[in-house]
């Protein structure tokens, strides 16, 4: 059995219950090492063989499991986050089944999760945005023009931007481009929920000058929205006095 677990966000205590079992009972384990917390393999037992896969090509990934497979052996395929944002798991499931391999999928905690954590900030404030766009710049991987930067900034709603903070100076462009203000709240996590964890709160304009003075060049998310600044939202009608429920009876009265 091959297990594809999500690491979490950085922090070896934010993995699951489910991942971190595994984990400890894996016999083979491979692992996303450029962006994976290598203090995540002090949960494995002794003897497990340990692989990174930033030095490795699917082929070699699916050939290690392969062989793990043969001999009755159980894999962990550590993923940051969650491995269904940008984990190229798809392609691996395939091979696998081709292969007659069976497998599952164990959830993790996303960074943008873990960012929005370390800002103390909600995605979705009423009256502000109630919704979340999840995207990424179009550099060596190319990203379909209909889900340019530009066009999903149209829509005003927060965005959380990965794999881009080498482009923050063509990102602020972008999103000028498409519709939001040079003012408009902005914020930089690194690592988040690492002991390097860092967090910077700025504009769409100042974007790149932020990382810069910060010395952030990799390994961050890109937070974009009126929601950055927590700010001009109106308060929830789940808990108001005035709104009946399934589970209660409202009196009725504005709030």
């Amino acid at each position: 059995m091959v297990h594809i677990v999500g690491a979490g966000p950085g922090a070896p205590d934010l993995i699951t219950v489910r991942g971190k079992e595994l984990l400890e009972n894996a016999d083979v384990i491979i692992y996303a090492g450029s962006l994976v917390n290598p203090a995540l393999l002090n949960y494995k037992k002794e003897g497990c063989a340990v692989y990174d896969s930033a030095k490795m090509t699917l082929e070699e990934v699916i050939g290690v499991m392969v062989q793990a497979e043969s001999k009755g052996e159980m894999t962990v395929r550590l993923h940051t986050g969650d491995p269904c944002i940008y984990g190229a798991i798809r392609e691996q499931m395939d091979e696998l089944d081709n292969r007659a391999i069976p497998y599952e999928v164990c959830p993790g905690v996303s960074s943008f999760c873990g960012a929005a954590s370390a800002l103390k900030m909600e995605y979705t404030l009423p009256d502000v945005t109630q919704s979340v766009v999840i995207t990424r710049m179009a550099g060596r991987t190319p990203v379909p023009e209909r889900e340019s930067i530009a066009s999903f900034a149209a829509h005003g709603a927060t965005m959380v931007i990965f794999l881009s903070t080498g482009m923050l100076k063509e990102l602020s462009k972008e999103l000028i481009r498409g519709g939001y203000s040079p003012e408009t709240p902005a914020a930089i996590c690194y690592k988040a929920t690492w002991p390097e964890e860092k967090t910077v709160v700025c504009t769409v304009q100042t974007l790149e000058e932020s990382a810069q003075r910060e010395q952030i060049r990799k390994t961050a998310l890109i937070l974009v929205g009126d929601a950055v600044s927590q700010s001009n939202y109106r308060r929830s009608l789940l808990y108001d006095p005035s709104f009946t429920t399934e589970f209660r009876k409202g009196t009725g009265e504005t709030v």
